[in-house]
């Protein structure tokens, strides 16, 4: 490697640097449901961790509409939560529709999720030199991990008060009861007062530190704690 290309290469790992933070450990490998091609990236929850080191008072919104076959989720990347709606870092849009061998996945969570990696890694958040020939239009199973599962018959709130609640998906069959404990643990109310009425699983896209003072601080409720600790178990897993 010529000088010229590590000065670049080094220069690039400088975007939005944090001291004593490095997000190279934390990526996943892998492949890339239309290529069959291995990837690495960075899992989604990593992603927002990086974030929100880099700006503790950030914030990331998210918009969904439902489309004819699909969701379609818009999300905006803020560095502080003051910033009014059209002064944010970078914008990404996603579609995701059903797909009958993930019957368990909700197309509109997965567009959510899809739309916040994207954003983030639009906005620097990335593996930024392997991401610069990425096609970020293609599915990924990383964004899987980080979907935040909830019943598609509850109402969902949106991410920030500014944004407009998503519009309700087309009813076409009621869903069966959720049996996965990690659905089960997404779907617990959120005991902190400050996300009243909020899942865990909604906070976790929000802000992750919460789940954790619930894990590991919160005593209030035996069942409540555990469910967020499976939260985090998980996220521990996919990032290994």
């Amino acid at each position: 490697m010529n000088d010229g290309k590590q000065a670049a290469l080094s220069a690039i790992q400088k975007i939005n640097a944090v001291e004593g933070f490095d997000p190279t450990p934390l990526a996943v490998e892998y492949v890339d449901l239309n290529t069959q091609e291995k990837r690495s990236r960075l899992p989604v929850m990593a992603q927002l961790a990086w974030f929100r080191l880099k700006y503790p008072e950030g914030r990331v919104s998210v918009a969904v509409t439902a489309a004819k076959d699909c969701f379609v989720a818009t999300a905006r990347v803020y560095p502080s939560y003051t910033n009014p709606p059209e002064q944010y870092l970078s914008e990404a849009t996603a579609s995701r529709g059903y797909q009958a061998d993930k019957p368990t996945v909700s197309p509109r969570e997965w567009a959510q999720t899809a739309a916040i990696g994207i954003a983030l890694r639009n906005a620097g958040f990335g593996l930024q030199f392997s991401a610069a020939g990425d096609s970020f239009d293609s599915p990924a199973v990383d964004e899987l991990g980080g979907i935040i599962w909830s019943r598609e018959d509850e109402p969902q709130a949106p991410l920030t008060a500014d944004m407009p609640p998503a519009a309700a998906p087309v009813a076409t069959q009621s869903p069966a009861e959720p049996v996965d404990p990690l659905e089960k643990a997404m779907n617990t109310l959120c005991p902190i007062s400050k996300y009243k009425g909020r899942t865990l699983g909604q906070v976790l896209r929000e802000d992750p530190r919460a789940i954790l003072w619930v894990a590991t601080k919160f005593t209030g409720d035996p069942e409540v704690s555990a469910a967020a600790k499976l939260i985090c178990e998980q996220s521990v897993e996919q990032s290994a």
